[in-house]
Formats: C-alpha cells, sequence, structure tokens
C-alpha cells in the first residue's frame, strides 16, 4: 500500500523533542482499513518511507484517529529540516507477511 503525501514538520515536545509529519485525513482512513493486517502491536505500522534522498524504516504511531510518522535526525538532518518545513513523503505500509522493498 503506497502513499505520496505531503505536510509541514511538527514538534512534539516531551522529556525530548520529536518530530513529525501528519498523515493526512485520507490517507489514515486508508491505512485503517488495513491496519490489523498491519500492525505488530500497540497500533503502531511499520512503514518504509523516503523524503528526497533518504530512505528509512519506522511505525507510524496512532493519534486521534489518524498516524503521525516519525522523523528521526538521520532523516531530518539531510535536508536541514525543521518544526514548520514542508516534506513530500512517499510510503508503503508493509503488512505483515510481505517482505519490505525500496
Amino acid at each position: 500500500m503506497d502513499f505520496v503525501f505531503s505536510g509541514p514538520v511538527i514538534e512534539w515536545r516531551g522529556p525530548s523533542p520529536y518530530y513529525f509529519v501528519a498523515v493526512p485525513d485520507e490517507e489514515s482512513a486508508d491505512i485503517r482499513e488495513v491496519a490489523a493486517m498491519a500492525t505488530y502491536g500497540w497500533g503502531v505500522i511499520p512503514v518504509q518511507a523516503r523524503i528526497g534522498e533518504v530512505a528509512f524504516q519506522t511505525s507510524l504511531f496512532p493519534k486521534d484517529g489518524g498516524y503521525l510518522l516519525p522523523l528521526k535526525v538521520a532523516v531530518r538532518k539531510p535536508h536541514g529540516l525543521v518544526a514548520g518545513d514542508d516534506v513530500t513523503v512517499e510510503m508503503t505500509v508493509r503488512l505483515q507477511g510481505t517482505a519490505p522493498h525500496g
């Protein structure tokens, strides 16, 4: 299940700051339909993603009926991404029993 979407980098302040891109509502609804086949627990959804030339594997966090894509330093640093920057994400939901590709 492949997606391409754009959105701003958001910062979630906690004990240490975390950065995310919110998955848009329409894409989140599509992911919810296959969530049972994708999640490995706690509602997190494994994905393969790419921002520019940086490809990475992570898991979407469920939040308020949608999902957040976490952006580690290794993803943000090559592009100098900070909160408020708009990014385009290419993302594949990794369904259980399927090999990751990319």
